[in-house]
Protein backbone atom coordinates (compact mmCIF):
# COMPACT_ATOMS: atom_id res chain seq x y z
CA UNK A 1 0.00 0.00 0.00
CA UNK A 2 1.51 3.25 -0.98
CA UNK A 3 2.45 6.06 1.65
CA UNK A 4 2.16 8.77 -1.01
CA UNK A 5 -0.96 11.38 0.38
CA UNK A 6 -3.71 11.00 -0.83
CA UNK A 7 -5.18 14.81 -3.42
CA UNK A 8 -8.31 16.20 -3.22
CA UNK A 9 -10.26 15.24 -6.10
CA UNK A 10 -10.21 18.56 -7.98
CA UNK A 11 -6.24 18.62 -7.84
CA UNK A 12 -6.09 14.99 -9.23
CA UNK A 13 -7.98 16.40 -12.42
CA UNK A 14 -6.52 19.30 -12.65
CA UNK A 15 -2.81 19.68 -11.81
CA UNK A 16 -2.57 23.32 -12.61
CA UNK A 17 -5.15 23.97 -9.68
CA UNK A 18 -2.61 24.60 -7.09
CA UNK A 19 -0.46 26.06 -9.12
CA UNK A 20 -3.01 28.88 -9.76
CA UNK A 21 -3.62 29.06 -5.88
CA UNK A 22 0.20 29.86 -5.26
CA UNK A 23 0.18 32.13 -7.95
CA UNK A 24 -2.71 34.40 -6.19
CA UNK A 25 -0.91 33.70 -2.90
CA UNK A 26 2.53 35.05 -4.59
CA UNK A 27 0.24 38.08 -5.91
CA UNK A 28 -1.55 38.97 -3.30
CA UNK A 29 2.11 38.89 -1.04
CA UNK A 30 3.62 41.08 -3.59
CA UNK A 31 0.47 43.34 -2.74
CA UNK A 32 1.06 43.35 0.77
CA UNK A 33 5.04 44.14 0.35
CA UNK A 34 4.54 46.62 -2.07
CA UNK A 35 1.70 48.52 -0.39
CA UNK A 36 4.12 48.72 3.32
CA UNK A 37 6.79 49.98 0.65
CA UNK A 38 4.38 52.68 -0.37
CA UNK A 39 3.90 53.78 2.92
CA UNK A 40 7.66 53.99 3.75
CA UNK A 41 7.81 56.12 0.45
CA UNK A 42 5.09 58.67 1.23
CA UNK A 43 6.37 59.50 4.67
CA UNK A 44 10.36 59.54 3.58
CA UNK A 45 8.80 62.20 0.09
CA UNK A 46 6.20 64.03 1.91
CA UNK A 47 7.10 63.77 5.63
CA UNK A 48 10.60 63.81 6.29
CA UNK A 49 11.62 66.41 3.68
CA UNK A 50 11.47 69.98 3.89
CA UNK A 51 9.99 70.19 0.14
CA UNK A 52 7.47 67.38 0.85
CA UNK A 53 5.98 68.86 4.35
CA UNK A 54 5.85 72.82 2.30
CA UNK A 55 3.71 71.35 -0.19
CA UNK A 56 1.67 68.90 2.26
CA UNK A 57 1.22 72.28 4.47
CA UNK A 58 0.15 74.17 1.46
CA UNK A 59 -2.85 71.94 0.85
CA UNK A 60 -3.09 71.83 4.55
CA UNK A 61 -3.94 75.38 4.11
CA UNK A 62 -6.38 75.14 1.17
CA UNK A 63 -8.39 73.66 3.24
CA UNK A 64 -9.70 76.54 4.68
CA UNK A 65 -11.18 77.74 1.57
CA UNK A 66 -14.73 76.86 1.61
CA UNK A 67 -14.68 74.90 4.71
CA UNK A 68 -17.68 76.16 6.89
CA UNK A 69 -19.69 75.00 4.39
CA UNK A 70 -17.99 71.46 3.72
CA UNK A 71 -17.39 70.98 7.03
CA UNK A 72 -21.22 70.36 7.62
CA UNK A 73 -21.12 67.42 5.65
CA UNK A 74 -17.69 66.51 6.62
CA UNK A 75 -17.97 66.58 10.27
CA UNK A 76 -21.12 64.33 9.92
CA UNK A 77 -19.08 61.71 7.67
CA UNK A 78 -16.63 61.90 10.64
CA UNK A 79 -18.49 60.92 13.02
CA UNK A 80 -19.71 58.03 12.29
CA UNK A 81 -16.25 56.22 12.89
CA UNK A 82 -15.39 55.02 16.28
CA UNK A 83 -14.61 52.18 18.04
CA UNK A 84 -17.96 51.06 18.48
CA UNK A 85 -18.91 51.36 15.06
CA UNK A 86 -15.46 49.16 14.06
CA UNK A 87 -16.69 46.91 16.89
CA UNK A 88 -20.41 46.47 15.16
CA UNK A 89 -19.34 46.17 12.15
CA UNK A 90 -16.88 43.86 13.19
CA UNK A 91 -19.37 41.55 14.76
CA UNK A 92 -21.79 42.32 11.87
CA UNK A 93 -19.31 41.01 9.38
CA UNK A 94 -18.12 37.91 11.35
CA UNK A 95 -21.95 36.56 11.76
CA UNK A 96 -22.57 37.29 7.98
CA UNK A 97 -19.30 35.16 7.55
CA UNK A 98 -20.82 32.45 10.20
CA UNK A 99 -24.40 32.73 8.50
CA UNK A 100 -23.22 31.95 5.08
CA UNK A 101 -21.20 28.89 6.77
CA UNK A 102 -17.40 30.79 5.95
CA UNK A 103 -15.96 29.85 9.07
CA UNK A 104 -13.13 30.79 8.19
CA UNK A 105 -13.75 33.78 6.83
CA UNK A 106 -14.49 35.13 10.39
CA UNK A 107 -11.13 34.78 11.44
CA UNK A 108 -9.55 36.46 8.57
CA UNK A 109 -12.01 39.58 8.76
CA UNK A 110 -10.68 39.43 12.41
CA UNK A 111 -7.34 39.62 11.01
CA UNK A 112 -7.67 42.22 8.14
CA UNK A 113 -9.79 44.80 11.07
CA UNK A 114 -7.34 44.06 13.58
CA UNK A 115 -4.44 44.05 11.67
CA UNK A 116 -4.80 47.60 9.74
CA UNK A 117 -5.74 49.38 12.84
CA UNK A 118 -3.05 47.91 14.87
CA UNK A 119 -0.48 48.47 12.73
CA UNK A 120 -1.41 51.99 11.50
CA UNK A 121 -1.31 52.81 15.41
CA UNK A 122 2.11 51.32 15.67
CA UNK A 123 3.39 53.30 12.48
CA UNK A 124 2.21 56.74 13.93
CA UNK A 125 2.96 56.27 17.42
CA UNK A 126 6.19 54.41 17.70
CA UNK A 127 7.82 53.67 14.28
CA UNK A 128 7.30 56.62 12.01
CA UNK A 129 8.55 60.34 13.19
CA UNK A 130 7.89 63.80 11.64
CA UNK A 131 11.10 66.05 11.80
CA UNK A 132 10.64 69.77 12.75
CA UNK A 133 11.76 71.05 9.69
CA UNK A 134 10.30 74.68 10.81
CA UNK A 135 7.24 74.16 8.90
CA UNK A 136 3.98 75.79 10.00
CA UNK A 137 0.94 73.77 11.11
CA UNK A 138 3.58 70.84 12.69
CA UNK A 139 1.31 68.74 15.29
CA UNK A 140 3.43 66.00 15.26
CA UNK A 141 3.43 62.29 13.25
CA UNK A 142 -0.28 61.92 11.94
CA UNK A 143 0.67 59.40 9.26
CA UNK A 144 -1.22 57.30 8.67
CA UNK A 145 -4.73 58.26 9.42
CA UNK A 146 -6.55 56.33 12.05
CA UNK A 147 -10.06 57.45 10.90
CA UNK A 148 -9.54 56.59 7.06
CA UNK A 149 -7.94 53.21 7.85
CA UNK A 150 -11.07 52.70 10.16
CA UNK A 151 -13.35 53.54 7.10
CA UNK A 152 -11.28 51.88 4.69
CA UNK A 153 -10.57 48.38 6.54
CA UNK A 154 -14.42 48.22 7.48
CA UNK A 155 -15.34 48.50 3.15
CA UNK A 156 -12.69 45.74 2.68
CA UNK A 157 -13.88 43.59 5.84
CA UNK A 158 -18.08 43.74 4.06
CA UNK A 159 -15.62 43.43 0.72
CA UNK A 160 -14.43 39.84 2.12
CA UNK A 161 -17.71 38.87 3.50
CA UNK A 162 -20.68 39.65 1.26
CA UNK A 163 -21.94 37.01 -0.91
CA UNK A 164 -19.89 36.67 -4.64
CA UNK A 165 -22.42 38.71 -6.51
CA UNK A 166 -22.35 41.54 -4.40
CA UNK A 167 -18.49 42.46 -4.29
CA UNK A 168 -18.09 44.56 -7.33
CA UNK A 169 -20.43 46.79 -5.85
CA UNK A 170 -19.33 46.98 -2.33
CA UNK A 171 -15.86 47.50 -4.07
CA UNK A 172 -17.75 50.82 -5.29
CA UNK A 173 -19.32 52.20 -2.06
CA UNK A 174 -15.87 51.09 -0.22
CA UNK A 175 -13.85 53.60 -2.73
CA UNK A 176 -17.00 55.97 -1.97
CA UNK A 177 -17.30 55.34 1.68
CA UNK A 178 -13.01 55.71 2.26
CA UNK A 179 -12.41 58.81 -0.05
CA UNK A 180 -15.57 60.76 2.02
CA UNK A 181 -13.91 59.95 4.73
CA UNK A 182 -10.80 60.59 3.81
CA UNK A 183 -11.56 63.99 2.16
CA UNK A 184 -12.99 64.99 5.03
CA UNK A 185 -10.33 64.57 7.43
CA UNK A 186 -8.70 67.07 5.19
CA UNK A 187 -11.58 69.42 4.97
CA UNK A 188 -11.49 69.55 9.12
CA UNK A 189 -7.49 69.51 8.85
CA UNK A 190 -7.09 66.72 10.86
CA UNK A 191 -4.78 65.19 8.07
CA UNK A 192 -2.95 65.79 5.39
CA UNK A 193 -2.91 64.11 2.22
CA UNK A 194 0.05 61.43 2.51
CA UNK A 195 -1.56 60.62 5.65
CA UNK A 196 -4.72 59.16 4.24
CA UNK A 197 -2.68 57.82 1.24
CA UNK A 198 -1.25 56.05 3.43
CA UNK A 199 -4.12 54.77 5.40
CA UNK A 200 -5.46 53.17 2.00
CA UNK A 201 -2.06 51.49 1.69
CA UNK A 202 -2.11 49.83 5.03
CA UNK A 203 -5.32 48.52 4.56
CA UNK A 204 -5.15 47.67 1.23
CA UNK A 205 -1.83 45.82 2.64
CA UNK A 206 -4.16 43.24 5.35
CA UNK A 207 -6.81 42.79 2.54
CA UNK A 208 -4.10 41.23 0.60
CA UNK A 209 -2.82 38.85 3.41
CA UNK A 210 -6.38 38.18 4.37
CA UNK A 211 -7.25 37.00 0.63
CA UNK A 212 -4.11 35.18 0.91
CA UNK A 213 -5.51 33.32 3.68
CA UNK A 214 -8.59 32.78 1.73
CA UNK A 215 -6.36 31.13 -0.98
CA UNK A 216 -4.67 29.05 1.20
CA UNK A 217 -7.83 27.73 2.85
CA UNK A 218 -10.16 24.93 1.11
CA UNK A 219 -13.53 25.70 0.59
CA UNK A 220 -16.67 23.64 2.09
CA UNK A 221 -19.00 23.59 -0.35
CA UNK A 222 -21.90 26.68 1.10
CA UNK A 223 -24.78 25.15 3.31
CA UNK A 224 -26.11 28.64 3.79
CA UNK A 225 -29.65 29.61 2.69
CA UNK A 226 -32.08 32.09 2.14
CA UNK A 227 -30.63 35.50 0.55
CA UNK A 228 -27.23 35.03 2.46
CA UNK A 229 -26.90 32.34 -0.44
CA UNK A 230 -28.03 33.99 -3.53
CA UNK A 231 -29.35 31.26 -5.66
CA UNK A 232 -25.79 29.35 -4.95
CA UNK A 233 -23.78 31.84 -4.18
CA UNK A 234 -22.80 32.68 -8.24
CA UNK A 235 -20.25 34.72 -8.95
CA UNK A 236 -20.63 38.22 -10.46
CA UNK A 237 -20.86 38.17 -14.64
CA UNK A 238 -17.81 38.49 -16.35
CA UNK A 239 -18.92 41.44 -17.83
CA UNK A 240 -19.73 43.32 -14.62
CA UNK A 241 -16.47 42.54 -13.17
CA UNK A 242 -15.23 44.14 -16.11
CA UNK A 243 -17.01 46.57 -15.81
CA UNK A 244 -16.38 47.59 -12.33
CA UNK A 245 -12.94 47.04 -11.58
CA UNK A 246 -12.67 49.27 -15.72
CA UNK A 247 -14.41 52.06 -13.64
CA UNK A 248 -12.25 51.85 -10.65
CA UNK A 249 -9.55 52.07 -12.50
CA UNK A 250 -10.62 54.90 -15.09
CA UNK A 251 -11.83 57.32 -12.28
CA UNK A 252 -8.90 56.40 -9.80
CA UNK A 253 -6.24 56.62 -13.05
CA UNK A 254 -7.70 59.96 -13.96
CA UNK A 255 -7.42 61.56 -10.07
CA UNK A 256 -4.07 60.40 -10.01
CA UNK A 257 -3.48 62.43 -13.17
CA UNK A 258 -4.75 65.50 -11.71
CA UNK A 259 -3.21 64.71 -8.43
CA UNK A 260 0.39 64.69 -10.33
CA UNK A 261 -0.12 67.66 -12.02
CA UNK A 262 -1.28 69.72 -9.46
CA UNK A 263 0.84 68.93 -7.08
CA UNK A 264 4.20 68.72 -9.30
CA UNK A 265 2.89 72.46 -9.95
CA UNK A 266 2.98 72.99 -6.01
CA UNK A 267 6.32 71.59 -5.84
CA UNK A 268 7.83 73.46 -8.42
CA UNK A 269 6.92 76.76 -6.79
CA UNK A 270 7.52 75.99 -3.65
CA UNK A 271 9.08 80.14 -3.47
CA UNK A 272 5.14 81.21 -3.80
CA UNK A 273 3.02 78.86 -1.66
CA UNK A 274 1.54 81.83 0.54
CA UNK A 275 -0.62 82.43 -2.57
CA UNK A 276 -4.17 81.69 -2.85
CA UNK A 277 -3.70 79.97 -5.87
CA UNK A 278 -0.83 77.56 -4.60
CA UNK A 279 -3.25 76.34 -1.22
CA UNK A 280 -5.79 75.33 -3.55
CA UNK A 281 -4.33 73.52 -6.06
CA UNK A 282 -2.56 71.88 -3.21
CA UNK A 283 -5.56 71.56 -1.65
CA UNK A 284 -7.05 69.93 -4.57
CA UNK A 285 -4.31 68.17 -5.69
CA UNK A 286 -4.56 66.40 -2.36
CA UNK A 287 -8.07 65.39 -2.45
CA UNK A 288 -7.36 64.22 -5.90
CA UNK A 289 -4.86 62.01 -4.69
CA UNK A 290 -7.04 60.44 -2.07
CA UNK A 291 -9.87 59.56 -4.35
CA UNK A 292 -6.80 57.96 -6.75
CA UNK A 293 -5.46 56.00 -3.78
CA UNK A 294 -9.25 54.50 -2.50
CA UNK A 295 -10.61 53.44 -6.28
CA UNK A 296 -7.38 52.25 -7.31
CA UNK A 297 -7.04 49.74 -3.81
CA UNK A 298 -10.35 49.00 -4.13
CA UNK A 299 -10.15 47.61 -7.65
CA UNK A 300 -6.96 45.29 -6.73
CA UNK A 301 -9.16 44.10 -3.32
CA UNK A 302 -11.89 43.07 -5.69
CA UNK A 303 -9.70 41.19 -8.08
CA UNK A 304 -7.38 39.79 -5.26
CA UNK A 305 -11.41 38.79 -3.27
CA UNK A 306 -12.26 36.78 -6.80
CA UNK A 307 -9.20 35.67 -7.15
CA UNK A 308 -8.93 33.98 -4.07
CA UNK A 309 -12.46 33.01 -4.14
CA UNK A 310 -11.27 30.41 -7.06
CA UNK A 311 -9.37 28.12 -5.25
CA UNK A 312 -9.71 24.49 -4.69
CA UNK A 313 -12.91 23.05 -2.92
CA UNK A 314 -12.35 20.83 -0.10
CA UNK A 315 -12.00 16.98 -1.25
Amino acid sequence: MSDAPTLPATERRDPDARDRRVVVVAVAIGVAVLSFAGVFVLWRVFVDTLAGQQVENAAFQGALYGQTQLWRVAERVLDVVSVGFMAVVLVAAMVIAALRRRWSLAIQVAVLMIGANLTTQLLKNFVLYRPDLGVEADYGNTLPSGHTTAAASVSAALLLVVPPRVRPWAAVLGAGYTTATGVSTLIGQWHRPSDVVAAVLVVLAWTAIACAMVALTPAWPSTATGALRLAGDPPPTPATMRGVVAGLVVVGAGAGAAAVVALSHTWQNLADLDARAEKFTAYFGGAAGVLMASCLAFAIMLVLRQAAASRLPRG
